[in-house]
């Protein structure tokens, strides 16, 4: 499901107008991101949680044209 889709399934579900569905939708990440981005986890109970968590750093495979391995930096993931 894309965001255009689950805007027309938040639209039927809710009784809203297409246009109020995707400002809720908006409204919501916005709202996610904004707690993510401070540090904050989002648990959503019957959904799932969310939290930034940092991946150490480690080795990847080289592509077929590159030769050995390269290094792929600490970085932060979001996890649900």
């Amino acid at each position: 499901m894309n965001k255009s889709e689950l805007i027309d399934a938040i639209a039927n579900a809710s009784q809203l107008t297409k246009a109020d569905a995707g400002r809720a939708l908006d409204g919501f990440i916005k709202a996610v991101e904004g707690a993510l981005k401070a540090g904050d986890s989002v648990a959503l109970v019957g959904f799932g949680t969310f939290e930034v968590k940092e991946r150490a750093e480690r080795k990847g495979e080289a592509g077929e044209k590159a030769v050995g391995k390269n290094e792929i930096a600490t970085r932060q993931v979001v996890a649900h």
